[in-house]
């Protein structure tokens, strides 16, 4: 999709610090971070949110979280804990309408911090 800012980073066109990618999903780091360790892991097709999810996309879906698992190791977080968060539609707070997996970790995370 030509507006959405995820395609747009995952085309190269707005710069991140890219953490990862394969040939399904791509995962950078958030610019506004909730804690000190705070990624994305987005589809490189556009999937607007959870609910647009489809069987066929059942490949994108453990491509996610393999690339989750794997960079919570690189990052450090994999064995004190990380929280991940899929937010979806406009009152569940999903922001960009791109299907994306928060990974937020690095310090002990109580629930109203969300």
């Amino acid at each position: 999709m030509e507006s959405c800012v995820f395609c747009k980073i995952i085309k190269g066109d707005i710069p991140c610090n890219k953490v990862y990618e394969d040939d399904l999903v791509f995962a950078f780091d958030d610019i506004h971070p909730m804690a000190p360790v705070h990624f994305l892991v987005v589809p490189k097709i556009h999937i607007p949110t959870l609910m647009d999810m489809l069987p066929e996309h059942a490949n994108i879906l453990l491509a996610l979280c393999k690339a989750v698992q794997m960079i919570a190791r690189n990052k450090d977080v994999a064995e004190t804990g990380f929280r991940t968060v899929i937010n979806c539609g406009d009152e569940g707070g999903q922001i960009v309408p791109h299907l994306h997996i928060h990974i937020l970790g690095g310090q002990s995370l109580p629930f109203e911090k969300l």
